[in-house]
């Protein structure tokens, strides 16, 4: 997708040496590049390029941007919006989850212990995972992987090709970084007659493979958003068949 121009990448290419995450606050030069690209894609919807920025469902947003875009309504009115009162975001449809979730009824039937919780959130940006706080508790999970690799434990790694926030480029990169044999070159993989995506296929001297995997027109949670595909994939990996 054309979200910034060949200058731009180029130019943050050959002046930020592959750091863009944590960049040397003394190489204005980067800095400069990382702004340009920024102004681009700030609004752009991080979990799929594709679909409208929307208003983060959460009664208290954190972030200064998420509250900049935060519908002040009644969540509940978002159930009953027309089409020609706003554009549709797949952010409505979590909204039910916090009218069930905060149901008293619900909540004594979960055994949920009163004055435990006040208000439940879908996300909840204050624990160690969320990428909020996500430098302070663990940076990269790359020795992880590298270790159960070594182990021979055979993995999945999958993208939805239209996410953002960890793009699937990203993902190949620290696949890439393992030294990795290339076992099954680069190719589509099919659900229905249809490409459903593309795979890659690696494998270490003791035969553990991890199997990579694009799901096309997906976003950051593929299955929400191509679930067909989604469990032809798990579905096929599990039995140890080939994508």
């Amino acid at each position: 997708m054309a979200l910034i121009s060949n200058e731009y990448f180029e130019l943050a290419k050959s002046s930020c040496n592959g750091e863009y995450v944590n960049p040397d606050p003394n190489d204005y030069k980067c800095l400069y590049a990382l702004e340009l690209i920024k102004e681009c894609t700030k609004l752009v919807n991080d979990a799929h390029i594709l679909e409208p920025r929307c208003k983060f469902m959460s009664p208290r947003p954190n972030d200064l941007l998420s509250r900049q875009l935060f519908v002040e309504d009644d969540p509940l009115d978002l159930l009953f919006l027309s089409k020609q009162d706003k554009p549709w975001c797949r952010n409505h449809n979590y909204v039910p989850t916090y009218v069930w979730a905060n149901n008293e009824t619900v909540q004594e039937a979960l055994q949920v212990r009163k004055g435990t919780i006040t208000s439940w959130t879908r996300c909840n940006t204050t624990i160690a995972y969320t990428k909020l706080s996500y430098k302070d508790d663990v940076e990269s999970i790359f020795r992880h992987h590298q270790l159960l690799n070594e182990k021979g434990y055979q993995a999945l790694a999958y993208s939805g090709d239209h996410d953002m926030d960890i793009p699937y480029m990203s993902t190949l990169k620290w696949i890439r970084a393992l030294n990795l044999t290339v076992d099954d070159k680069w190719r589509p993989w099919y659900v229905g007659g249809q490409v459903a995506g593309y795979t890659e296929k690696y494998k270490n001297y003791n035969q553990a493979y991890i199997t990579f995997a694009t799901v096309k027109g997906a976003g950051h949670t593929a299955p929400e958003y191509k679930p067909k595909e989604c469990l032809a994939m798990i579905d096929r990996w599990l039995s140890l068949f080939p994508l």
